[in-house]
């Protein structure tokens, strides 16, 4: 990677630190001032959505409702399976606070940044120090991917969208393993919601349905 010269911040994106135990500490090590960043979404969407991409590259293997249960009669979610491990926010959360302080961390709301992508950035814009450069009108919502896309208004370059892999139809699940894995992250969400002192909304999802 190459210095950071006076007035630039460097950045750097890699969504296994957030799971990884050694992460924290290593990364307090190297620069203990580090602001960090964390995209979270509902847990079971984004359960659904891992298996979807592992889906693509290896079709044969079984199914969700299979993968998602130590024992289905039973109802035991087997949460080491990482599409589901992931999710548990509040477990991994509590690794990175041993490190590094809540001011120093912002969670950015996956739902939001699809919703209202420009909100969404003006938080992290803040967080970061810098002057809000982008806004609303850097962003169109694309109808086919379902989610928005990103322009810059001062040139005529083709507008930065989500790649291939992205927005890929999710295979419809059994509504009852949904209901499971909804109670299942109940208690991790509301624990993540008090120790962020954000509510994200993810239980509200359920009982509009």
């Amino acid at each position: 990677m190459p210095k950071t010269l006076e007035g630039q911040i460097t950045m750097e994106k890699t969504p296994s630190y957030f799971v990884t135990s050694e992460a924290p500490r290593r990364i307090h090590g190297m620069a203990k001032d580090t602001k960090l960043i964390v995209v979270v979404r509902d847990p079971v969407t984004r359960a659904i959505s891992d298996y979807t991409q592992t889906l693509s590259k290896k079709p044969d293997i079984p199914t969700f409702e299979v993968l998602a249960f130590k024992n289905r009669t039973l109802g035991l979610i087997d949460a080491s399976w990482s599409a589901i491990r992931i999710g548990l926010y509040a477990l991994h959360l509590e690794n990175w606070l041993q490190y590094f302080p809540l001011s120093q961390i912002l969670f950015v709301s996956g739902e939001r940044l699809i919703t209202d992508p420009a909100g969404e950035m003006a938080k992290v814009q803040d967080f970061l120090g810098l002057k809000r450069i982008v806004t609303e009108k850097h962003f169109y919502f694309n109808k086919t991917k379902g989610f928005p896309c990103l322009k810059k208004p001062e040139d005529s370059s083709a507008p930065r969208c989500l790649g291939k892999s992205k927005g890929r139809t999710h295979p419809k699940i059994d509504p009852d393993v949904i209901h499971r894995l909804r109670k299942f992250y109940k208690p991790f969400n509301v624990m993540f919601y008090q120790m962020t002192g954000q509510d994200f909304q993810w239980e509200r999802e359920e009982s509009e349905k």
